[in-house]
């Protein structure tokens, strides 16, 4: 049996598209094998937001093929979009393949194999008319199931190389998105991320139906799944979406909504879509309707002409509209991008100053929202064990007594939420499960919570699909 190995980088719909790349493989006869074992085919998934990233991409490149010469090695991903030419002279390469081209990628190595040379298969990305359909019915070590709504986006902010490398917004079917949802609530999984490059333009390529219509169909599906918006733009937020978000059972209560920057000078020279005051308006929107909301965003701090008074202006309304998440990102040139030609261009310490303000800013905000839940309920899925978790968690409860009756997962709110178990059920058996747990402490990006009740239970049916059962597990 012929092996196949993958290492992802960046976004979420990168990690979804190697999902869906490896089922293809799969149903060919490859067995998968971690990347740095041998294998006959590497698949490297590449990213390009930074320059960054360009360098991480390489650099797994060049690890395949010293880890077997004789493998065919390809390249795919958004640095394979955008620098075919550059990707395609590291030595070792086969086979670059374009971001409209993953679905028929074991026929181009199959080529390449009989072939013997190497050779691109790239085109131009902005003439792509068609979403291209990766069916994942399943994601290998992931208690929570990313779902690929659209591709693409029409924005063209001036820092951001994602059109070139993307196209433009295509949105897949309603009635595949719809397919696919259940197909995953079936597989058990207790949460499903609605995820894209511009998730909430989904349905501007359709006639009279958006995101907050899908929403509405995805609400009418009678399983035990939520569903979480990996992003949303303020502008695309209307009466209707308020309206579908308001009155949903399924929907959790965090939206991201991307700010950038709050100043309108900032703002206009990043090509956004909006202002600050309409920014805001939204937020109090949103709020009014969905009461405990979370608001995480994204912040770009130093980008070119931002003076010290704009920095200001960010820092107070980041303050002022609470929210309870940040992501600071300092601005970092990108080849190819307009505001990589602004001749006022931020010295690299002021932004490192203003970036480690924010994430000051960022980290009270967190602590101030965690707190006000306190004594409350909230809605959690198991992710891991806290002894398997991540570098931060458990560092954070190394001294507990009982961390290895321990669980971490995320609250509805997007909460990171670590909360004991009772004695006599197995940990494994409960990752990717909901349950209910009564926060008692706020921590520094953990919360401390104490067990109440499962709220879910996987079993399976006589398909051997796994279906959720009324048995009741409590404290």
């Amino acid at each position: 049996m012929p092996t196949v190995a993958f290492h992802t980088l960046g976004c979420k719909v990168n990690f979804y598209d190697t999902e869906g790349i490896w089922q293809v493989f799969k149903h060919r006869g490859y067995e998968q094998v971690p990347f740095e074992e041998k294998a006959d085919v590497y698949v490297v998934n590449t990213c390009t937001v930074t320059h960054t990233g360009d360098k991480k991409s390489r650099q797994m490149i060049r690890r395949a093929v010293r880890t077997n010469p004789d493998a065919v090695v390809v390249v795919t991903g958004c640095y394979a979009q955008v620098a075919p030419d550059e990707v395609a002279r590291i030595a070792g390469v086969d086979l670059v393949i374009g971001n409209d081209q993953k679905s028929k990628i074991v026929d181009h190595v199959e080529r390449v194999q009989k072939e013997q040379h190497p050779y691109q298969s790239v085109g131009n990305i902005m003439k792509a008319d068609a979403f291209e359909e990766l069916d994942v019915p399943y994601f290998e070590e992931r208690s929570r199931a990313n779902l690929k709504i659209q591709d693409g986006c029409n924005n063209f902010c001036t820092f951001c190389i994602i059109p070139r490398a993307r196209g433009l917004i295509r949105s897949r079917k309603p009635e595949n998105v719809l397919a696919q949802a259940t197909k995953l609530a079936q597989a058990g999984y207790r949460e499903i991320v609605l995820t894209g490059i511009h998730t909430g333009g989904y349905g501007a390529d359709f006639v009279d139906y958006r995101l907050a219509h899908l929403l509405a169909d995805l609400e009418r599906i009678e399983l035990p799944f939520r569903i979480r918006i990996s992003s949303i733009e303020a502008s695309e937020i209307d009466d209707h979406l308020i309206e579908v978000l308001g009155r949903s059972q399924k929907v959790v209560n965090h939206l991201h909504i991307p700010l950038q920057a709050g100043s309108d000078e900032v703002l206009r020279r990043m090509h956004r879509h909006y202002t600050v005051a309409e920014y805001a308006e939204k937020l109090k929107q949103l709020r009014n309707a969905l009461p405990d909301l979370a608001i995480t965003s994204d912040v770009i701090v130093g980008f070119p002409g931002e003076t010290d008074a704009d920095f200001e202006d960010t820092y107070a309304f980041v303050e002022e509209q609470r929210f309870s998440q940040l992501h600071v990102f300092p601005y970092s040139q990108r080849r190819g991008t307009a505001a990589a030609k602004f001749k006022d261009q931020v010295a690299e310490d002021v932004k490192h100053l203003r970036v480690a303000r924010m994430i000051q800013l960022s980290q009270r905000l967190e602590a101030d929202y965690a707190r006000q839940f306190v004594g409350r309920h909230l809605d959690v899925i198991a992710e891991s064990p806290v002894i398997s978790a991540d570098d931060e968690t458990r560092r954070a409860f190394a001294a507990h007594p009982e961390q290895k009756r321990m669980l971490v997962g995320y609250a509805a709110n997007y909460l990171r939420v670590a909360f004991r178990v009772p004695e006599g059920t197995p940990l494994e058996a409960l990752v990717g499960e909901r349950m209910r747990v009564r926060i008692v402490e706020t921590g520094n990006g953990v919360q401390l919570g104490h067990f109440v009740e499962q709220l879910t239970f996987a079993d399976q049916d006589e398909h051997g699909v796994a279906v959720s059962t009324s048995g009741r597990l409590t404290s």
